[in-house]
């Protein structure tokens, strides 16, 4: 555990780091609830038209490498890309994180989440004024008050509840849980439409979402003053496509369907790319 002065240590550091690299913004906080505001750097030919920077949100079950080839592809495109690790602890204090990594970004963004991160993109949006697209891919889209559980779970076709597995974890007080998709079952309710080799590192390798996370409440969604984009991969045995359709419906996406599994960016990154790019051509 780090003591108060090797926490204030930290702080002066990194202060001291973005100081001298320039990169302090006068931007206001935009953490998910907090005002609506242009950050300094944010000019109005930047909004017209310079390529936004697109923050890629993973869920859970999976790590930001699962972006590598759409990563890829978008940089090859010229964008800039970050692909930050996401938590996978509790919605709110995710959607947090990914917010704080927003701020730190002076141009238009798109934000971009896979599964959960989709949910995760939903809460965070809120408050950056340079958030220009959502895009979600076999993602969760919720409305306020709606946890990802309780949506994959309002329609049929989803096969993840059998295949979950779940260990505990410490916390300050009691415990937490963490699920996992049981490996023997990870191929074919996560990734079928990939090479049996790669999901057994994938399987093996997956990092676990908080139970209580993904049962928690979503806040007021960023889709709702934001637009979005939607790619539907519809033989997607986690989330029903059935929920994806009526999610997206309701925000108002463009929606792209696919044949493909739940981990789409990883069997179709070249559709994956296609839709965030779409989405920044529409937006720009």
């Amino acid at each position: 555990m780090r003591t108060p002065s090797a926490k204030r240590l930290l702080t002066t550091l990194a202060v001291s780091v973005l100081v001298a690299a320039g990169t302090a913004s006068a931007q206001e906080s935009s953490s998910p609830g907090a005002p609506a505001t242009r950050p300094a750097a944010w000019t109005d030919g930047q909004t017209r038209g310079a390529k936004p920077t697109v923050i890629l949100v993973h869920g859970v079950f999976a790590d930001a490498s699962g972006f590598s080839d759409t990563i890829a592809l978008l940089q090859r495109a010229g964008y800039q890309v970050i692909a930050p690790a996401n938590p996978l602890r509790d919605l709110e204090g995710d959607a947090a994180y990914v917010s704080s990594v927003i701020d730190t970004v002076p141009g238009p963004v798109v934000l971009a989440g896979h599964s959960y991160g989709g949910a995760v993109i939903t809460n965070a949006a809120r408050g950056h004024a340079n958030v220009k697209a959502l895009v979600y891919l076999g993602a969760f889209a919720p409305d306020k008050g709606e946890s990802p559980l309780e949506l994959a779970g309002r329609f049929p076709g989803s096969e993840l509840a059998p295949a979950l597995t779940t260990r505990h974890y410490p916390l300050p007080e009691g415990e937490g849980t963490d699920g996992y998709i049981a490996p023997e079952k990870f191929r074919a309710v996560f990734a079928a439409d990939l090479p049996a080799h790669k999901t057994r590192i994938m399987a093996a390798t997956q990092r676990p979402g908080s139970v209580e996370g993904l049962s928690e409440a979503s806040g007021e969604p960023g889709w709702k003053t934001v637009p979005s984009w939607y790619l539907i991969p519809n033989q997607d045995k986690v989330i029903p496509p059935a929920a994806q359709r009526f999610m997206a419906e309701r925000a108002g996406s463009r929606v792209t369907e696919i044949r493909s599994s739940h981990a789409v960016m990883m069997s179709h990154p070249g559709a994956t790319t296609a839709v965030i790019r779409a989405a920044d051509a529409a937006t720009r």
